[in-house]
């Protein structure tokens, strides 16, 4: 759960591609050329006909070169996340983003495929990679502590949960890419992300412990005073 499938390709109005994609692209052509490794950044803006300005322009690093959008499908996720209503189970709500995640990697399943071969190749790229994950993972986990804040255990449940979501879509995001891009990517991560929502996918209500073996749930009103609160867990435990 990194960086989206987006890959060099998509041509201006003369049919040429952005500098930038022009850049990825003359990075993966050499790395499998090459080898990432003996492949330098000299060697991909000659390749594409630019210079080291333009590279770093774009791009702060040559590992970021092979994570070309992950910054841009963290802000699509994150701004997702952010504009979905609160009447929506927080679970449904993770998963979903998560599932925009994996649909971005299938809109060029070659340059994915090509991506995750490398990446096996290359320690450092995994490391990279795994930063990126912790990223999306947290970015999830804001969302989850927000929704679940006030809530008993509410921060260790977002955390459960962003972790789940992040495990089970690296599940189906493997499987399709061991597939070379031949299963369906929706199909693997709707599967994936059901074992989640299954497991995490009620709401927990407020609980106030009433003693041993009782579990009192008190709901009301936004706004009501301390007291009235305290009046009515008070009748509801039998004290009042």
């Amino acid at each position: 759960m990194s960086s989206s499938g987006a890959a060099p390709g998509r041509g201006d109005k003369d049919g040429k591609p952005p500098m930038r994609d022009a850049l990825v692209a003359a990075a993966f052509r050499l790395f499998l050329e090459r080898g990432y490794e003996q492949t330098t950044v000299d060697d991909i803006v000659a390749l594409a006909g630019v210079g080291r300005r333009s590279f770093f322009r774009y791009f702060p690093s040559k590992e970021d070169v092979v994570f070309p959008d992950h910054e841009r499908c963290l802000a699509d996720m994150t701004a997702f996340l952010a504009a979905g209503s609160t009447d929506t189970d927080p679970v449904r709500g993770v998963c979903d983003a998560a599932r925009l995640v994996l649909l971005m990697y299938a809109e060029n399943p070659t340059f994915s495929v090509q991506r995750y071969r490398l990446t096996k190749q290359v320690p450092g790229l995994r490391q990279y990679e795994l930063s990126v994950v912790w990223r999306y993972e947290r970015a999830l986990a804001g969302y989850l502590r927000a929704r679940y804040a006030g809530l008993r255990d509410g921060i260790l449940r977002a955390d459960v949960i962003a972790a789940a979501v992040v495990a089970a879509h690296n599940n189906a995001l493997r499987s399709w890419l061991r597939s070379d891009g031949k299963e369906d990517a929706e199909a693997a991560v709707d599967h994936a992300l059901g074992h989640v929502r299954a497991s995490f996918g009620a709401e927990p209500a407020p609980a106030v412990s009433g003693g041993a073996g009782d579990v009192v749930v008190i709901v009301s009103r936004r706004g009501a005073p301390l007291w009235r609160v305290v009046q009515e867990l008070e009748a509801a435990l039998g004290r009042g």
